[in-house]
């Protein structure tokens, strides 16, 4: 007889095990209590923080823990599974296809497979059915071991050139052994742990075709990566696939064309934004604004080159922990870098002439337009881009007065996030492996950015070895209208790079001090705050952000002459209004304006003339007629810029 311990409700209890075979992991939570189906069934168990499948033998040890469906590891672990599903039923239906790695993912899953035809949307219509039948066979997944060398020439001899590799560089990294997971007649190199077996995941949905480089590598085999997902129930992934419909009505790249904003296209060069009028207008209203909220909190703007000296950038570290993003070029001899940010200039700004502790803090701000190097495969509309400006400021200022920027600089973030009705999380990314500086420098630095958290009361969670190389940092994570995270500013606190370009400040007593650096950003990316900001309105703009406030419909051209009048004036007051003297129907252009998500409507015909006033409609609402002075007003009222009052 053997005692084992379990964890259930919060209490440990032993469960007596008589028989000498050593028994499951599922087993014993069976006879735990735990129910045999359900949504409080076990899926899995969790011992010592590992997670086990139900079928592996336990020889006691630590207590066991139940996995159910309530448990976000236990969708992670369904949508697993459901990609070995997709393998198997790909494996069926294309004779000689390779499989490579099939990994979940946070929306669901994916398989990459080498394949000499693209796959079609019907080919995903019979690989659904296909993987409908195997749920429905309730195959079980089992595990077993096999040595590194028997399990790389069983995967050669069935020609599974991807796994074949992959068990080769387990080998090579000092592996011995290697598991592997068989459902139905499809065997899979696995870690696991995987659910019990396939009828768990009837709730799934295959999404999608990308290519995919095996392994990330451009010089490699371009793989079919098809992408799913998952769920326990249908309800779940019935709302996940109305979440992912309204999500494509906001994308931001079919948003774009259709507002006309902006274009991206391979002749010019991927990742490379073309702003069309009423996109650049858009950014123009943001920059403004940004610029005259840094402007009241104590900055001064500056600008730097786009090119420096690749010397200064191996000064700095760049070279050694960034080049693989950044753009070279030579000159006269001399090797430049297009500049992946702009801190470099803003320290020559800073040593252009001797500082006292008097002229601290020190706060300069740029819309600095720099390059980085993004693979294509990861290039994205707004959001993932190779040329983008970034609402770059560096802060220098004495150590006492670290905590108190750092503070200004959370609230500025929290000030502009609200104007756009943003709320969002904060992460401290601490020191990654690669780095520069001293661990006193660096202890300073998070020390300093946890003050300012903890000071503030601001809730925060700690993202381990994630900071920049030359400083920690606090990340800054919005949330857009779907409820979905965006990483957009940041603030570093930098003790290194001042002692790299010897920054000095004279202190009260006229002696040589380090200033600290604080690299921030409030947006980071224009490009891709504008991205998500499309996508958050679904292109319905606030007044004052929107490209077009207003557009003036005429039914008959007796009314032109009236349209025009309005149009004139209200252009010379600044309000950004269009005007339709087209021979079309008056639904015609209403809708065409409605499309185009401008939110007033002025309509005029011959009641309007008679009566010297429009017909006024605010985003389909009738407000009725209005004179050119009362819609004047009103228009100028409601589209002024944000403000509030500043929190020093």
């Amino acid at each position: 007889m053997s005692l084992y311990q379990v964890r259930k409700d919060g209490r440990l209890q032993e469960v007596r095990w008589d028989s000498e075979a050593s028994p499951t992991a599922g087993e014993i939570l069976l006879a735990a209590g735990f129910p045999p189906g359900g949504p409080a069934r076990p899926v899995a168990a969790r011992q010592d923080g590992a997670l086990l499948d139900l079928s592996r033998r336990v020889d006691g040890g630590a207590p066991l823990a139940a996995v159910t469906q309530a448990d976000p590891e236990a969708l992670d672990m369904l949508r697993h599974s459901l990609a070995h599903v997709m393998a198997e039923a790909v494996v069926r239906l294309f004779p000689g296809v390779k499989v490579a790695i099939g990994p979940s993912i946070e929306d669901g899953f994916y398989y990459d497979f080498d394949l000499p035809t693209a796959f079609t949307p019907e080919d995903l219509g019979k690989i659904e059915q296909e993987m409908g039948r195997i749920v429905k066979e309730r195959q079980a997944f089992s595990r077993s071991t096999l040595p590194v060398a028997e399990a790389l020439a069983k995967f050669q001899e069935k020609g599974e050139v991807y796994k074949a590799e992959l068990i080769s560089d387990l080998a090579a990294s000092g592996e011995t052994e290697v598991s592997l997971y068989q459902c139905g007649d499809f065997v899979d190199l696995c870690r696991g742990p995987h659910v019990p077996d396939t009828g768990l995941g009837a709730a799934f949905k295959l999404m999608s075709v990308a290519g995919a480089y095996w392994r990330g590598d451009e010089k490699r085999p371009m793989l079919q990566r098809v992408y799913g997902t998952a769920f326990f129930s249908e309800k779940d992934l019935k709302a996940r696939l109305q979440f992912l419909e309204e999500a494509r009505r906001r994308d931001h790249r079919r948003l774009g064309k259709d507002l006309d904003l902006f274009s991206v296209h391979e002749e010019i060069g991927g990742g490379l934004v073309v702003w069309h009028p009423k996109g650049a207008l858009l950014r123009s209203i943001l920059e403004n604004f940004e610029r005259a909220e840094h402007l009241r909190r104590g900055y001064q703007v500056v600008m730097g080159p786009q090119i420096l000296r690749s010397e200064l950038w191996r000064k700095s570290g760049h070279l050694d922990y960034y080049s693989e993003n950044m753009y070279f070029t030579e000159i006269d001899g001399q090797g430049y870098a297009i500049k992946p940010m702009n801190c470099l200039a803003h320290m020559f700004i800073y040593r252009s002439r001797l500082r006292s502790f008097r002229d601290l803090p020190l706060r300069l701000f740029e819309l600095g337009t720099v390059q980085r190097h993004e693979k294509s495969g990861v290039l994205h509309g707004l959001t993932r881009v190779r040329q983008f400006t970034q609402d770059d400021s560096h802060i220098f200022c004495t150590p006492a007065q670290v905590t108190d920027e750092i503070k200004g600089v959370l609230r500025l973030i929290s000030d502009l996030m609200a104007v756009f009705d943003f709320k969002f999380d904060m992460e401290l990314s601490t020191r990654p492996a690669k780095s520069i500086g001293t661990d006193e420098d660096w202890e300073m630095a998070t020390g300093a950015l946890r003050a300012a958290l903890e000071s503030l009361g601001a809730p925060y969670e700690i993202n381990e070895g994630d900071g920049a190389f030359y400083g920690p940092k606090i990340d800054v994570k919005l949330k857009d209208a779907l409820g979905r995270s965006w990483q957009c500013g940041t603030v570093q606190c930098d003790f290194t790079l001042p002692e790299r370009f010897d920054l000095t400040y004279a202190d009260s007593d006229n002696q040589k001090r380090r200033p600290v650096m604080l690299h921030r950003t409030v947006f980071g990316s224009l490009e891709r705050f504008i991205g998500i900001l499309i996508e958050h309105y679904a292109g319905d703009f606030p007044l004052w952000l929107a490209p077009v406030q207003a557009v003036l419909l005429t039914v008959t051209s007796r009314a032109d002459e009236l349209a025009r009048k309005y149009y004139s004036s209200l252009r010379e007051a600044g309000l950004r209004v269009e005007i339709d003297l087209r021979n079309e129907k008056l639904g015609y252009k209403i809708r065409e304006a409605r499309l185009s998500k401008i939110p007033y409507m002025l309509v005029f015909g011959d009641k309007e003339v008679e009566n010297g006033t429009a017909s006024v409609r605010r985003r389909g609402e009738e407000l009725g007629g209005r004179s050119l002075e009362e819609f004047q007003s009103l228009l100028s009222q409601e589209s002024a810029c944000p403000a509030w009052e500043w929190r020093p």
